[in-house]
């Protein structure tokens, strides 16, 4: 029987459409799924607005982080999918430094040419070391 305390949804439609949680506790480790830019009903924000849609998918990654009564200085690596990556890249790298302040995390990107909403543009996916 699963631990409800250890996993945590938005309650989103594509959750169990799906089948996956945003954030799953095993034992001392964190794993948030990759994050988009959705407010708390499942809308999506900032059509074309890369940097509000990085903000807003950090923001979602602290919602996880919350529930968990995670910081952000617990993340030890981001996973982080970018449509036009050469054109979003050195404005995403400056969010990313925004986001985490002087602490940093190891961080892997990869530029792709779509995500699993038309107008999305980043994603971003977080392991977290809760014993940090």
């Amino acid at each position: 029987m699963e631990n409800t305390d250890s996993v945590f949804s938005f309650g989103l439609p594509w959750e169990d459409a799906f089948g996956y949680c945003q954030g799953l506790r095993v034992g001392t480790n964190l794993r948030i799924s990759g994050q988009l830019s959705h407010d708390l009903e499942g809308n999506f924000l900032h059509v074309g607005d890369f940097g509000a849609q990085v903000r807003v998918t950090f923001e979602n990654i602290d919602h996880v982080l919350a529930h968990f009564h995670a910081r952000r200085d617990q993340i030890v690596e981001t996973n982080v999918f970018l449509r036009d990556f050469r054109e979003n890249f050195a404005t995403f790298g400056a969010l990313h430094k925004e986001y985490f302040g002087d602490y940093r995390p190891a961080s892997n990107a990869w530029g792709v040419t779509d995500l699993a909403l038309p107008d999305q543009l980043v994603e971003i996916a977080a392991h977290v070391d809760l014993t940090k």
